[in-house]
């Protein structure tokens, strides 16, 4: 479960609540909402490999479009991530269906970790660059967001 305020002119992407749920180790299931628009949207994450030493994880998925996308549009993606061995750096590629553009796009980013639970993550949403500095202990977390670098923000995550 998770929530998000992003200090924006927008309505609709200032507030969202997420809630996901593991079906088992490769489907993922959940629910959107974003309470301004009065949205409530699908979340889904199809995890075709799973990461080891010798290869990132794939997956598939779907989820509200980019931050200040128009309601009721979704993105469908495909995603690649990998932890780099012997390096405190993550990454990942994705190539993304937007329904807000109606075309493909690329979003990707990198994350590095400081370790105790904290990391800074930069990425590229397809179309906006957004910075990340995250504490993340345990089953819980806040991240602080830099999002379009413009606009702050703050995330909290709680797994059960």
């Amino acid at each position: 479960m998770s929530g998000r305020y992003v200090d924006t002119e927008l309505e609709r992407p200032r507030w969202r609540f997420t809630l996901n749920y593991r079906l088992n180790r490769r489907l993922q299931i959940g629910v959107e909402y974003n309470p301004a628009a009065g949205e409530v949207g699908p979340l889904a994450s199809l995890f075709l490999l799973t990461e080891s030493d010798r290869r990132p994880a794939v997956f598939l998925g779907t989820s509200s479009d980019r931050i200040g996308s128009p309601e009721g549009t979704q993105s469908y993606y495909l995603t690649v991530a990998k932890l780099l061995p012997a390096l405190p750096v993550s990454a990942y590629a994705s190539l993304n269906y937007s329904e807000w553009d109606g075309e493909f796009n690329f979003p990707f980013g990198g994350s590095l970790e400081f370790g105790r639970g904290i990391s800074a993550r930069a990425m590229y949403d397809g179309r906006r660059t957004h910075l990340l500095l995250n504490y993340f202990p345990h089953r819980y977390g806040v991240s602080l967001i830099y999002a379009w670098l413009e606009n702050f923000g703050v995330a909290f995550a709680v797994g059960l």
